[in-house]
């Protein structure tokens, strides 16, 4: 099985966002997404999405975006992002997604011999430090991937990949330690996914957390083709 990833695919076609006020790189995105899409992923394969899918503010409205998700090949994961206002409960969210769904919600799910755990993230410390509301806010969420992790770890059979997604970066720079990579450091995870910065090429991002591999996967460094992360027939097969 492959797996590949986008992040912050930034749908909306209930009420249509214009991402072009970001760049104009950003025209025409959702129609470069499905035909990339399907040039690259196979229906046997598995899809990770690590946040910010649609702009809607309510469950009906995203759903006309994952129904359009659902219309493409392979096995999608999805994960929460900053912007995903519509995000309900779990159980809300997982009676209303499509058959080909499934959401990560300080839980982990296991698709074939691979496990995806994760959790949102937030603001790290970097050169300056965090404010009283973020330090709790980034607490919370070290406790959220903790809970997932675990999670992961007990549906995790021997010879099993483990990625870990987030969708805010798992450090700043100068990347002191922070809740979230403290939890990376534990859990040890075969790579680790985020998206959340815009107009930052790949090659420029942080690449590992404390010797793990990590990949920014935001949709406009990809230039909107899902990323082949793994292969699971194959050793080390994340393209640069």
């Amino acid at each position: 099985m492959r797996v590949f990833a986008i992040a912050d695919l930034h749908l909306s076609s209930v009420t249509p966002k214009p991402m072009t006020v970001f760049g104009t790189g950003w025209a025409g995105h959702p129609e470069a997404i499905w035909a990339q899409w399907r040039e690259v992923v196979a229906p046997g394969d598995l899809v990770l999405l690590p946040g910010d899918l649609s702009w809607a503010m309510r469950l009906p409205d995203a759903l006309v975006d994952l129904r359009l998700l659902s219309s493409l090949p392979g096995t999608k994961v999805l994960l929460r992002g900053n912007h995903d206002y519509w995000w309900p409960t779990a159980s809300r969210l997982r009676a209303a997604l499509p058959p080909d769904q499934f959401a990560v919600v300080n839980d982990a799910v296991r698709i074939g011999n691979v496990v995806v755990c994760g959790s949102r993230g937030w603001t790290t410390p970097g050169h300056e430090a965090l404010g009283a509301e973020d330090t709790r806010l980034l607490a919370r969420e070290g406790e959220r991937l903790s809970l997932s992790v675990e999670a992961a770890q007990k549906l995790r059979r021997p010879g099993d990949h483990l990625i870990l997604m987030l969708h805010y970066p798992p450090a700043s720079p100068p990347y002191p330690a922070n809740p979230i990579t403290q939890v990376i450091a534990q859990a040890r995870p075969d790579m680790v996914l985020y998206g959340h910065l815009h107009g930052v090429p790949p090659e420029r991002a942080m690449s590992h957390v404390g010797g793990v591999p990590a990949y920014l996967v935001a949709a406009d460094g990809l230039r909107f083709r899902p990323k082949l992360v793994l292969d699971t027939g194959r050793a080390n097969s994340a393209e640069s």
